[in-house]
């Protein structure tokens, strides 16, 4: 027997769990095998996997029209407890307009910012959208749940999320284990975004059955992704030829993101990053969206804002610092050049008065 336990967020417990718990106790007494107990904000599963798996689904459901309407009756309870596990899985309520999504421990995933809300848009407008901004923005992790949220709405039939494998400026040596072992390190942000938002059973089945798919940028050479939502994240660790590449295996029903942070490219030095290059050469192309977060859509640790407004600050006087030495540099080379000229008599200054020549008295002596 394993043991379940769902967080209840931003909502009456009374208006959910019902008079006297009456909502739980019918729950509870749909599975008679299994344990359901509500304290608190918390409500504690216990039982077989696959039954976990059932009741989870189900108060996620449930989750997701109390955010619709308010509130959950008993009636409500019967409708989704005699409704098909297909059923339940394709109803997705939105709270509001700006839901995305119900997290696997029933809070709600919405966008916080005016560019986040942006992007939502964008990408229901857009087959192809770029996403670019700052560590902390929420590109990653909103990207994540329009995905999962397509998915359930049966929009598409898998999600597939990739990033290049790139040492973030160390080198890590040999790494143990297998090709996933090795891999996954690089992925994990994309595995913690998808743990928010769809139960661990399911993910698991989801993985195993190939409908979400995480894998690095190598191996989606030579595929067609057809029918899928797929992303490309860090894409701004990509070379030019590895994201012509990932774009160009984009099917015609297909939903693509590339997201990216200019000031994060871990490529070597003299190497030109994909996603830089690919903005220039794209931005004449109908009907791609772009998108591009500041430090005001950082949604992390207050500090995180104010770290990436202090590297922006910094980078902005270096580069003007930069500019300004070069300037002098190429001042101090024209002075010395200018210097070797006149020692060598092959540059007269025009400020000094030519040398006056000595004219004849008369004619005779002209002759």
């Amino acid at each position: 027997m394993v043991e379940k336990i769902i967080t209840l967020e931003n909502m009456s417990l009374v208006d959910f769990l019902g008079p006297d718990n009456q909502n739980i106790r019918q729950l509870a007494a749909a599975f008679p095998g299994s344990k359901i107990i509500s304290r608190g904000n918390e409500i504690k599963i216990q039982g077989q996997p696959a039954v976990i798996s059932r009741i989870n689904d189900l108060l996620s459901s449930l989750i997701e029209h109390y955010h619709q309407y308010g509130a959950i009756t008993d009636k409500t309870v019967n409708q989704y407890l005699s409704a098909t596990s297909e059923e339940a899985e394709g109803r997705v309520l939105a709270a509001s307009p700006d839901v995305i999504l119900f997290g696997a421990k029933g809070g709600v995933i919405k966008a916080k910012t005016p560019n986040q809300q942006k992007l939502v848009d964008t990408v229901m407008a857009h087959d192809l959208t770029f996403t670019l901004g700052p560590a902390g923005t929420g590109k990653t992790y909103i990207s994540v749940a329009l995905a999962v949220r397509a998915l359930k709405n049966k929009e598409v039939k898998k999600i597939i999320i990739s990033r290049p494998v790139v040492e973030a400026g160390e080198s890590l040596g040999f790494l143990p284990g297998d090709m996933k072992e090795k891999v996954d390190p690089y992925l994990r942000p994309i595995y913690d975004a998808l743990e928010d938002m769809i139960p661990a059973e399911k993910l698991k089945f989801y993985q195993e059955n190939k409908i979400i798919e995480i894998a690095p940028l190598a191996y989606m050479r030579g595929r067609t992704l057809n029918n899928a939502f797929v992303l490309l994240d860090e894409a701004q660790n990509t070379t030019p030829s590895q994201l012509k590449m990932f774009l160009t295996r984009m099917g015609p029903t297909a939903k693509v993101m590339v997201n990216g942070d200019r000031s994060q490219i871990d490529l070597p030095t003299r190497q030109k990053s994909g996603l830089m290059q690919a903005l220039d050469i794209l931005k004449n192309v109908q009907g791609i969206g772009y998108v591009e977060m500041t430090s005001e859509d950082v949604v992390r640790h207050r500090l995180v804002k104010e770290i990436v407004e202090a590297y922006d600050k910094y980078d902005t006087d270096e580069q003007t610092r930069q500019g300004q030495q070069s300037a002098a540099n190429g001042q101090r080379r024209d002075e010395r050049h200018e210097r070797r000229l006149r020692e060598q008599g092959l540059l007269v200054d025009s400020a000094q008065p030519e040398p006056e020549v000595e004219l004849p008295v008369n004619h005779e002596q002209a002759l």
